[in-house]
């Protein structure tokens, strides 16, 4: 099947765990999307290689893509974060055979769909007051924790891309005071990523493991040994119902503590009176757990700031596709040549 129009644009969402891709037209969008897969990074040795063979399954002839990755990009490359992979947008339009190749960052890709999220799209975790063309920051805890925010132009909001996920993780609170040295025992450095993402929450079970080991089950012992990723079974565990894990919802509860902690320090830096979104895989999968007061205090516990942070907005993203949204909006942009 080939494409005569050329308006058909391939769009991936390029994680350290999977990636999913999509192959769009300007009529159908990602409602009805001509082809679609969900792929496991790793099992791959770079980006070409699971791009070819996603294409070769559609059949179809696309000659512009949109990919965003989960690391910086600059001048059109990225070294992903979480993935041995060197990401170059020219050279993957050469290889390939496309008219054009887009690369940018996951996080501005969700900064691009934050504008055309709907109400059913997110959940309200503190309704605030929200200050037109203010600022708007973004959090997501995927496989690792990406930042971002937005900033008003006078007629759009721009988004700019972070890498605050990796600034020192400070303890929010005295039960986690002992987690920085635990964690330098390991690394030279501890980043709110090494606590507040698919990465971080096996450290935080760890954490609590340590404190009173006899509280983890033998068999639950032996699940974690044989997983490749435990994050998702601690996960689980909390949210066993009637007889949740201890020590994984001690590891759920410090995890929700310390994202509320940096969304309340990421509103401050770059004045989010727009509003904070919370995004990425795994706090939807948390809500059951959050309790709504709880969260607020921690994201509001900046001392003289505290009354400032709770006019801000706290929305949690629940759309599985934001960050596919947010990728599809900025190549059909780009496509019709918008700067």
């Amino acid at each position: 099947m080939t494409d005569p129009d050329g308006d058909l644009l391939l769009i991936g969402d390029i994680g350290g765990t999977k990636t999913d891709l999509l192959v769009v037209s300007a009529q159908g969008g990602l409602a009805r999307p001509l082809g679609r897969a969900r792929l496991p990074s790793g099992r791959y040795p770079d980006l070409k290689t699971l791009l070819t063979e996603f294409l070769a399954t559609t059949g179809l002839t696309v000659r512009h893509a949109c990919l965003d990755v989960a690391g910086p990009v600059i001048n059109g490359r990225a070294h992903l974060t979480s993935l041995p992979w060197k990401v170059d947008g020219a050279a993957l339009r050469a290889d390939l055979g496309f008219a054009s190749v887009t690369i940018l960052n996951d996080l501005a890709a969700i900064a691009h769909a934050i504008p055309v999220l709907q109400a059913a799209d997110l959940k309200t975790v503190n309704a605030g007051i929200e200050t037109a063309a203010a600022a708007k920051a973004i959090i997501a805890p995927g496989t690792g924790l990406g930042e971002a925010f937005l900033i008003w132009d006078g007629t759009r909001y721009l988004p700019q891309p972070s890498e605050g996920g990796h600034a020192d993780f400070a303890p929010p609170t005295p039960a986690l005071a002992g987690l920085v040295d635990y964690l330098r025992r390991r690394y030279d450095h501890v980043s709110y990523e090494h606590v507040c993402s698919g990465i971080g929450i096996p450290h935080l079970y760890e954490f609590f493991r340590e404190q009173d080991p006899g509280r983890e089950a033998p068999e639950f012992a032996a699940a974690l040994a044989a997983s490749p990723d435990r994050t998702p079974l601690i996960v689980d565990g909390a949210l066993r119902p009637g007889a949740p894990c201890p020590i994984c919802r001690a590891a759920t509860d410090a995890f929700l503590t310390i994202l509320a902690a940096e969304a309340g320090n990421l509103a401050l830096k770059v004045l989010a009176l727009g509003g904070v979104y919370i995004a990425g895989g795994i706090p939807p999968r948390l809500l059951p757990l959050m309790d709504e007061r709880r969260f607020v205090d921690a994201f509001c516990a900046k001392g003289r700031f505290a009354k400032l942070l709770g006019r801000i907005p706290l929305r949690v993203v629940v759309n599985p596709d934001a960050t596919l949204m947010g990728t599809a909006a900025y190549g059909w942009a780009r496509m019709r040549g918008d700067p």
